[in-house]
């Protein structure tokens, strides 16, 4: 029950946009980190250049994160958004996004030596490791403000088709990249329980035949 000392938050127009500016938002961070993914896998696939297991344990944080905000982006699709939906896929994206962080930054700490030239060929300066910690830390900031701002946020509104829409795009990309990513892992690792430090080969082909050492 709403008192002096703690009012009810709005339920009006302007927290109905806020609403359905935070569904949007979601379907942008849920895309971006998948996008991210994507980069992962086309600096893989495009130069040669093997992810480690713990470049591999970053990207799976990353998907995480996404469908963390996925959650909030089905509540989104049917028309109401609660405070109880946005704090689980927020929270699930804020854990995600933490424990990426530390992994990336342990793997930054293997290669902050000076004259260690570190792992992988760097991107834009920074080692694709790097500019993960980088993004994982704006993340939890972008979701620590989400979260405070949750209860007025939360309210119910109508489910444009451009929304559902939306919706079944961003879900259908985070599939996809996900399914890519597991063969990439499974093509990396082949019929074994690890993946090595600096694997040199998609070690499946290896397993089955196809090329020989």
């Amino acid at each position: 029950m709403a008192t002096a000392e703690h009012p009810q938050p709005a339920r009006g127009t302007g927290a109905a946009l806020l609403g359905q500016a935070q569904f949007w938002f979601a379907c942008v961070f849920a895309a971006g980190w998948t996008g991210v993914v994507c980069g992962g896998l086309a600096v893989q696939f495009g130069s040669w250049d093997y992810p480690c297991p713990l470049c591999m344990v970053q990207r799976m944080f990353m998907l995480l994160a996404a469908l963390g905000a996925l959650h909030v982006v089905r509540a989104g699709m049917r028309g109401t958004i609660t405070g109880r939906d946005y704090l689980t896929g927020w929270g699930l994206a804020l854990v995600a996004c933490m424990a990426g962080g530390f992994t990336s930054w342990r793997q930054t700490m293997l290669h902050i030596l000076p004259g260690d030239a570190g792992y992988g060929d760097p991107v834009l300066g920074l080692h694709l490791y790097v500019w993960a910690w980088i993004l994982f830390m704006a993340s939890v900031l972008a979701i620590g403000i989400l979260m405070a701002f949750a209860p007025w946020t939360a309210a119910p509104h109508p489910a444009a088709p451009a929304s559902r829409s939306a919706g079944r795009l961003v879900f259908g990309f985070v599939a996809l990249v996900t399914t890519v990513n597991l063969v990439a892992v499974f093509l990396l690792e082949g019929f074994h329980w690890f993946l090595p430090d600096d694997p040199a080969r998609y070690q499946f082909f290896y397993d089955v035949g196809i090329l020989k050492k």
